[in-house]
């Protein structure tokens, strides 16, 4: 079938169930010319939820106030041409969505296990409210965090502290899922999946908590994660790794893990990971200070790239380009340097700080990883206050300068070896082109670019967006398909006739 169906006004309603339409005269042709490439980059900001650090504003605040804030979220996202939310949907084995398996969280109602009234899904409400702008929604999980010291509320008799006791560490002031224990595993994947099976979310995400970072007693001693009874038991069972090792593998343990599983469901749903941004102090050379996550998180995000556990690896560079000694640059080069796989890397970066302390620090460093990760560039801001607050009118800038023109989530083309298929287009009476997929792929977004003169705009539109009004100065016109791993169709190009313009 022809990729173009060129028809009159009066057959529009024709579009979806004629395969052969008579022609008419119209005032565009097909077109061998070829649109400007679209830039690709993963422009996303964090929505933190635990200690309503970004949504909802307070833990009581009326559920039409919360949709609110939601969709100022989404329509800032959209108007700032950024292409991804980051949305914490589990704080700390709690839900901002309708589980099964865990207890509402305390900071969506108040109360810990209490339902929104009246009765809402905030993250059914916000992926359609990501969707229906062309925004990515990634539904971000914290593993093993049990209980935040923010939560004020007595503790719901479904939380897992609850039901299983013996799963769940006292941690300083936290309450800690022991990675050790093969049931927490289990029931944290479980958690992801279940999100995954129901919900449309295009991304799983995690950041840097997976054993806690250190806490002290009252005379300042660091403790040591109380693990006692698993590393026993593991011990016990024969096994031979020190305790430092075991506890990594734990956690490789439920990386691979996830990964695996949401392939096996939904190969199409990205799974990222954002840990700590230095690997190992000293790593690489010329980084003198830093944290050591490898030996107190016990995380080793190095094996899971290399190992394609991810598709994304967005480590926190909350860092300066300068001073050299803990350099945004080196360590960003670092991280490109150990993806053997290459996966993509979008790094987090610490917009809050920097945007009104040196309001130069975070452009530069957007340029910096366009000009490393030459076309799969990316940065997820931390966190979305900043830019839905304009601090220090770092949106504007960005807005206005860099991210002027909108941009597409770079590909995954390691999930999927074969693309959209070309679109096909059909314009009624020379203004309203409407268009299809030519195949059963579901389409992420459009990608309509239009020319006058010798100027080329570029619109995304959501996925379920089938038409568009041409303005009339419009001489050129393409559209191309985008499916949920990024890779794009054909365009497809129509050209105003000369006869039409005279």
């Amino acid at each position: 079938m022809n990729s173009i169906r060129l028809v009159a006004p009066a057959l529009c309603l024709l579009l979806l169930t004629a395969t052969v339409l008579p022609a008419a005269d119209t005032s565009y042709k097909s077109s061998s010319i070829k649109p400007p490439a679209v830039q690709r980059e993963f422009r996303a900001g964090w929505v933190a939820t635990v200690a309503n650090i970004d949504w909802p504003s307070r833990p009581d605040l009326p559920v039409d106030q919360q949709k609110a804030e939601m969709v100022a979220i989404m329509e800032n996202a959209q108007k700032t041409h950024l292409n991804a939310i980051v949305f914490q949907v589990r704080p700390a084995c709690d839900a901002m969505y309708a589980s099964t398996i865990e207890p509402w969280s305390y900071y969506l109602t108040g109360a810990m296990g209490k339902p929104p009234e009246p009765f809402y899904d905030p993250l059914q409400f916000a992926i359609e409210e990501a969707h229906k702008r062309g925004l990515e929604l990634h539904a971000w999980f914290n593993p093993y965090r049990a209980a935040h010291p923010s939560d004020k509320s007595p503790i719901a008799a479904t939380h897992i502290s609850q039901t299983h006791p013996n799963l769940v560490k006292k941690y300083g002031k936290y309450l800690w899922l022991d990675p050790g224990e093969k049931e927490v595993q289990d029931y944290s994947i479980n958690v992801v999946m279940d999100v995954v099976k129901r919900y449309d979310v295009d991304g799983v995400h995690m950041d840097d908590y997976f054993y806690p970072y250190k806490e002290t007693d009252e005379d300042r001693h660091q403790l040591d994660f109380p693990d006692e009874d698993s590393w026993k038991r593991y011990q016990d069972s024969g096994g031979k790794m020190n305790r430092a090792d075991w506890r990594r593998e734990n956690v490789n343990v439920l990386v691979q893990r996830l990964y695996q599983s949401v392939k096996a469901t939904k190969p199409w749903v990205k799974v990222g990971f954002a840990p700590f941004g230095i690997w190992q102090p000293g790593v690489p050379t010329g980084i003198k200070r830093g944290f050591d996550a490898y030996n107190v998180l016990y995380c080793d995000p190095q094996k899971w790239l290399q190992n394609g556990w991810m598709d994304y690896c967005a480590p926190q560079l909350y860092w300066a380009i300068e001073p050299s000694e803990l350099s945004f640059t080196s360590l960003l080069k670092w991280w490109t340097e150990q993806n053997t796989k290459n996966r993509n890397i979008w790094p987090g970066i610490d917009s809050g700080k920097f945007a009104e302390r040196s309001p130069q620090e975070i452009p530069n460093q957007i340029k910096i990883t366009r000009e490393i990760s030459k076309g799969t560039a990316g940065v997820i801001h931390w966190s979305y206050k900043c830019l839905l607050n304009d601090r220090g009118g770092l949106a504007t800038t960005l807005e206005k300068g860099l991210y002027a023109e909108p941009a597409i989530v770079p590909a995954s083309p390691w999930l999927e070896h074969r693309g959209p298929g070309k679109p096909e287009l059909t314009l009624f009476g020379g203004s309203e082109l409407c268009w299809e997929t030519s195949g059963k792929e579901k389409i992420s977004v459009w990608v309509l670019q239009t020319r006058s003169g010798d100027k080329w705009s570029t619109t995304i539109l959501p996925g379920d967006t089938l038409k568009k009004n041409l303005a009339e100065n419009t001489e050129v016109v393409s559209i191309t398909a985008i499916d949920r791993c990024g890779l794009a169709s054909l365009p497809v190009v129509l050209e105003k006739t000369t006869a039409s313009a005279q």
